[in-house]
């Protein structure tokens, strides 16, 4: 087939930013990428453009794999009150990242988060993990692992772990490393990597991931765009849009599908599918999708959202066979009807 490819039109406007559903660095599928420029804190003149950063939001925090960066940046980092850089162990359902919290201003669109806390992710001047770390899971510390050169999490949270880990008994997220020792902190909240919306000065208080509608096929390239704030502008009303209000500590409303509730769902672009509990057929492990669902015709689904402000919406759903998509379709990496 054509590669097909499809977009939404990108207003003019300095909260707005393109964003593009692509194969990426690593024939990636399902995942959203964009750019951003860094600069050592308080520099116009010291910066550099990096592409290729995955949008999630399912985490909070920017985060950018130290292979990506050049040298010459030269990043702030943070420290604690002795003086000992201090570093992060990021938690992923897939895995871990993990290096030093360091300072940048960030510009996206025309928005601006200056002395942003970021991550660098596996900068080699910093020792391995700790145990405590890598046994949360496999390590995404390279652009081989991470497929992509960074992450920018955009979830409903401010910082990317809050008052947990601003106690002595954390979660195991943010050290102190005195040497090659590394020894678990408390981190302070505006130390702790931050939502980078959070630190803009006007459009700060949400973003909505803005996709064009995609042929059961999928497609090659997806384009959309970023819009910064929420009620803030004239292109980002809330309009007449449902409010599912979530869970304050971890984001999860409650999905109603098949006659079952489950009460951890979540939205999360980091996630490459519609992922639950279904007894469609699994495309085999040695098939072009290992994993996902392979009914044999397309199926049409229903389920409902509930929000702990006891809102609610319909969610209408395709899951098509992975399989057939994948192999018929080389090339795309945009898909609306992918589940597992």
């Amino acid at each position: 087939p054509v590669a097909a490819s499809t977009n939404t039109s990108v207003p003019a406007a300095a909260n707005v930013h393109p964003i593009s559903v692509d194969s990426g660095l690593a024939n990636n599928i399902n995942l959203a990428f964009t750019k951003a420029t860094l600069c050592a804190p308080g520099s116009s003149s010291n910066c550099q453009t990096i592409d290729n950063i995955v949008i999630d939001t399912g985490s909070s925090g920017l985060r950018i794999l130290s292979s990506a960066l050049v040298p010459s940046l030269a990043l702030a980092q943070q420290t604690d009150v002795r003086g000992n850089p201090l570093v992060e162990c990021a938690h992923f359902v897939d895995g871990y990242t993990w290096g030093p919290v360091k300072l940048a201003d960030l510009q996206i669109a025309g928005e601006r988060a200056s002395s942003l806390p970021i991550q660098v992710i596996g900068d080699p001047n910093f020792p391995t993990a700790p145990a405590r770390c890598a046994a949360t899971g496999p390590s995404r510390n390279s652009l081989q692992a991470l497929r992509a050169n960074g992450i920018l999490g955009l979830s409903v949270f401010r910082q990317d772990c809050g008052s947990d880990c601003a106690q002595p008994n954390n979660r195991g997220m943010y050290y102190s490393c005195a040497s090659s020792v590394c020894q678990q902190t408390p981190m302070p909240l505006a130390q702790q990597v931050q939502n980078p919306v959070s630190m803009f000065a006007v459009n700060n208080n949400g973003v909505i991931m803005q996709l064009p509608s995609v042929p059961a096929a999928g497609a090659a390239r997806v384009e959309g765009l970023l819009v910064f704030g929420i009620g803030t502008q004239a292109n980002n009303g809330l309009g007449a849009a449902t409010v599912v209000g979530v869970d304050p500590n971890s984001a999860n409303f409650t999905t109603f599908y098949n006659g079952v509730s489950y009460s951890a769902s979540f939205i999360d672009s980091g996630s490459n599918g519609l992922f639950f509990q279904d007894s469609m057929p699994v495309c085999a492990s040695t098939s072009a999708a290992p994993g996902f669902y392979c009914p044999e015709s397309t199926v049409n689904g229903t389920a409902a959202i509930q929000g702990t402000n006891g809102a609610s919406a319909t969610v209408n759903f395709s899951v098509a066979n992975a399989d057939t998509l994948f192999v018929g379709n080389p090339g795309f990496a945009a898909f609306a009807n992918l589940g597992a």
